[in-house]
């Protein structure tokens, strides 16, 4: 069952504002047309009324920041039954979108319901400028969740839900919008069925589209963005830490992390570099210490090192370097760095992979690297 959520009013005495079952699923497609981050602050419309291969039509198709598809079907006057088939009906057809597809769909959108946007717009550019990214993901459609949106569900529709969810890994849940009104003004509220899902884990696709999807090994995936004149592997090697900086999108992640997670770190365009266990949560550059000449000094104070050029929390907190302390289990020069085909790889600094290859790159690394 969702939180309950109550509404009273408390100017000229305690009077308790009851939901009213109004047009809201009627007017609520245009109102999440309008601002969807009233649902998802991680969502973006990329299309409207959608047309599947099977004749039916989704809602609102959304993408999130890693690219992911979000499928949000809106109740209406339909069953229990009828509303979860069909939004696993239209997760059979989104999984198999590439990205031209998803493509035509946002130009089809804009073109029909926005199209004072339309004119020299793209969707990479759109992409890059809501979710406020320097690049384009390197895979999209990696992961779809599907979305039911209603006023409120049976006790039926949310045993299923749960269920899929729960027993099979399903990506489905469901948001409640409900409408108070008083005398001068109405007021809406929203509240989910299920946690919402961490939508910064995209997973990679075999081909035809498809997810391999399956349940997390517990190992955390790290990628280390090697720079010679700031952020230096072999600096980390010898200090004992991963890093991140430039921006929320990179550095959030790091929360991810803490003591006792045990991380593989790769360098994109080199391969997997390191095993290591975390130590102790994220901390900005200007606060992180090292052994230096048998005393403890700041980082920042070790003379010659590239991460002193890396942006500090004095000069910029949002774009400044955070390093997560680690003790290296076992770690290579970049030169003897190990890749193969079939390994995982992904944009976002700390990721929770679900995908068959990252188990396999796993196994492989302890083989190669002799690691318990």
């Amino acid at each position: 069952m969702p939180i309950d959520t109550g509404v009273w009013r408390i100017d000229g005495g305690l009077k308790r504002i009851e939901p009213k079952a109004l047009d809201l699923e009627s007017r609520l497609e245009d109102i999440l047309d309008e601002d969807l981050t009233i649902a998802s602050p991680n969502w973006m419309v990329i299309g409207r009324q959608v047309r599947t291969a099977h004749g039916k039509f989704i809602d609102l198709l959304a993408i999130d920041s890693a690219g992911n598809l979000v499928i949000l079907e809106l109740k209406r006057d339909r069953t229990a039954r009828d509303i979860v088939a069909q939004v696993l009906d239209y997760g059979s057809w989104v999984r198999t979108l590439e990205d031209i597809h998803i493509v035509q769909i946002y130009t089809d959108y804009l073109e029909k319901y926005h199209p004072e946007r339309a004119e020299g717009a793209s969707f990479d550019s759109d992409f890059l400028k809501r979710f406020d990214h320097p690049e384009m993901p390197d895979e999209l459609n990696a992961e779809h969740e599907l979305v039911i949106v209603a006023s409120e569900l049976d006790a039926s529709t949310e045993r299923v839900v749960g269920y899929l969810a729960e027993e099979y890994g399903v990506r489905v849940n469901a948001i409640f919008f409900r409408v108070y009104k008083d005398v001068q003004a109405e007021y809406m509220v929203r509240a989910w069925l299920r946690e919402p899902t961490d939508v910064d884990e995209p997973r990679p696709k075999r081909e035809g589209g498809r997810s391999r999807g399956g349940s997390w090994n517990g190992e955390y995936y790290v990628s280390f963005g090697h720079d010679d004149d700031s952020r230096n592997w072999s600096e980390a090697r010898q200090y004992g830490f991963i890093s991140a900086g430039g921006g929320s999108w990179y550095t959030g992640t790091l929360d991810a992390l803490e003591p006792g997670a045990r991380v593989w770190v790769n360098v994109p365009g080199r391969g997997f570099v390191g095993v290591a266990e975390v130590l102790e949560e994220r901390v900005a550059v200007d606060d992180f210490l090292v052994e230096h000449n048998g005393e403890q000094i700041k980082l920042l104070d070790v003379p010659g090192l590239a991460m002193g050029n890396s942006e500090t929390f004095a000069a910029d907190p949002e774009r400044a370097e955070y390093l997560v302390r680690v003790k290296w289990l076992h770690s290579v020069p970049l030169e003897d760095a190990v890749w193969e085909k079939g390994f995982f790889a992904n944009q976002n600094t700390v990721a929770k992979p679900r995908a068959q290859t990252w188990s396999h790159a796993v196994e492989r690394l302890k083989k190669i690297w002799k690691i318990q």
